[in-house]
């Protein structure tokens, strides 16, 4: 209890959420007698001993590329062509870029951020509101949340010890809904609120479509090479980033001709920022799961679950309820690190599926951050995009409902998330 009061107080008074975790997890190894401060130097080396972590640097790595090599221009264009038609245009847009991207960049925040800077202001100029824009841009990062290859997936399977490639497969699924269920609520909300805009533009020629996805091509096939090779064990997770990252460099010289040295220079500085960060969250949390499991939190968690209900799904529902609450208040990676190793034993006591809960985990407390009050993708977008919070809020509810809803629904229905990941394995 100490120790959580003192991390939730220094992330309170604004310590960047590395050192309020190590602080946290170290003042417990000083004030318990029985755990020398040893233990606690080695858990934060033995966090970092971790084949399957690899994954987390090259993948932020190849996203980095793939700004600077025209891939991610290419899946602008591509988007745009395919979608700005509908009535909401750019809106359409921005979803489907999310759907594209997968979530390469390691955060939902980060996805967000760059759209915001790359499709806010041609969105309002369009003649979209700017509530309405900065809502779109930072709901649509949830789809990043499950779409291969997601990085919190991946953490979460290290943290978890769940297969990582069954959960890139189930992340399919949900991630086409998210998309479907965003794009449709767009919709009825710009024929609602701005008829104007409802008529869309002129509809692309098939001929058009096939010579843009000719033009995309390389980039299109990225997902479903990581998606083959690791089903099909020609990969594991950390050797597929580190085939995404060969592969992003090669299609950006030698195909695109975009990436140049100086550029390849630019994405090892940005990374190295980004993975430096990531990693040192980890290294701290792994101090705190120690102590976690250590304490036997998860099964006094399980057992106090237990005694309450022992029914599936208000298990289910009471963890995502909670998950949704801790979004709000923290970023996702941080989330994933500190909860899974006592989320996952709970709900597998209870007989529900860790890939199953995993994918809603990962949806549910990337939505936290779009929410109030402490919601930090909304914050870093209403900032990027100058918008006052109220009009965010008063035009994102109707995407809360949307989004709400589909969880419920994947909740109650688990076959939904697991079904292709059966039939695959």
């Amino acid at each position: 209890m100490m120790m959580m009061l003192l991390f939730l107080l220094l992330l309170a008074i604004g310590l960047p959420l590395a050192f309020c975790l190590l602080i946290a997890g170290l003042s417990y190894f000083i004030s318990a007698e029985s755990l020398p401060i040893a233990v606690a130097v080695q858990r934060l080396v033995a966090s970092s001993q971790s084949f399957p972590l690899l994954a987390v640097p090259f993948f932020i790595l190849a996203g980095h590329i793939m700004n600077h090599s025209g891939i991610t221009q290419r899946l602008i264009s591509f988007s745009n062509l395919l979608v700005a038609w509908i009535a909401g245009g750019l809106a359409h847009v921005t979803i489907i870029l999310s759907a594209l991207m997968g979530g390469v960049s390691g955060s939902a925040i980060a996805d967000a951020a760059m759209q915001a800077r790359i499709l806010g202001t041609p969105m309002q100029t369009s003649g979209l509101g700017k509530g309405f824009s900065a809502a779109i841009v930072t709901i649509s990062a949830l789809i990043t949340a499950c779409i291969p290859p997601s990085i919190g997936l991946i953490l979460y399977g290290f943290v978890g010890n769940v297969s990582i490639g069954k959960l890139f497969i189930a992340g399919i699924v949900p991630g086409i809904l998210l998309t479907m269920t965003l794009m449709l609520t767009v919709f009825f909300q710009v024929k609602k609120h701005y008829p104007e805009q409802a008529e869309g533009e002129k509809r692309p020629h098939l001929r058009q479509i096939m010579r843009s996805m000719n033009d995309c091509k390389w980039a299109l096939l990225f997902p479903v090479i990581l998606i083959v090779t690791i089903r099909f064990g020609i990969f594991t997770p950390s050797e597929a980033g580190a085939f995404a990252v060969v592969y992003a460099g090669i299609i950006g010289f030698w195909c695109y001709r975009e990436l140049t040295f100086d550029s390849l220079i630019t994405s090892l500085k940005d990374s190295i920022d980004d993975i430096g960060m990531i990693m040192l969250i980890i290294l701290s949390a792994g101090v705190v799961g120690y102590v976690v499991a250590y304490q036997q939190l998860p099964v006094s968690l399980a057992q106090a679950v237990s005694d309450l209900t022992s029914q599936p799904i208000l298990v289910l529902l009471l963890c995502l309820i909670f998950l949704l609450f801790v979004g709000m208040l923290m970023e996702g990676t941080v989330i994933v690190l500190l909860l899974t190793p006592i989320l996952v034993p709970v709900v597998q006591t209870v007989g529900i599926d860790p890939i199953h809960f995993g994918v809603l985990m990962m949806i549910i407390v990337t939505f936290g951050g779009t929410t109030p009050p402490v919601g930090i993708a909304m914050y870093s977008v209403c900032n990027i995009m100058q918008c006052p919070t109220d009009e965010y809020v008063s035009a994102a509810w109707p995407f809360y409902l949307a989004v709400m809803g589909l969880i419920t629904l994947m909740a109650l229905f688990p076959s939904i998330v697991l079904f292709l990941p059966e039939l695959i394995y």
